[in-house]
């Protein structure tokens, strides 16, 4: 499976974006997905994850309220809503994709994650 991020892009304060995660290969349907971040000097943090179906979905406290994921399955691809931003939201932006059976709890650390996108740059101005 391969990944590409895109939908990145400046934006000032208080403004939105919405990213895009296209997928390769026929076994999207079967991946949980999640979207992380990595700001300048700091490490890379989770986001958000949804489940195969889309059905279940999770978030980081910082991004509760006003982040929304969701995933199209017959496009696969996955997307996330990003309004009310701050300056805070300035990072690379990471979708990555992990093979689960459709009970598994979702996935919030990166090291249960097998598929990466390549990243999309989000700038927030104040």
């Amino acid at each position: 499976v391969q990944l590409q991020a895109s939908g990145g892009g400046l934006v000032q304060a208080g403004g939105s974006l919405r990213l895009s995660c296209t997928a390769s290969g026929r076994t999207y349907s079967r991946l949980t997905m999640g979207w992380f971040r990595q700001a300048p000097g700091k490490e890379r943090e989770f986001i958000s994850a949804i489940s195969r179906g889309g059905g279940r979905t999770t978030y980081t406290d910082s991004v509760k309220g006003r982040f929304t994921i969701s995933r199209d399955n017959a496009k696969n691809t996955m997307y996330l809503q990003m309004n009310s931003l701050k300056p805070e939201d300035t990072a690379v932006y990471y979708c990555a994709g992990a093979s689960v059976i459709s009970s598994a709890p979702l996935r919030t650390q990166e090291d249960e994650y097998e598929y990466w996108g390549q990243g999309t740059l989000v700038t927030v101005s104040s």
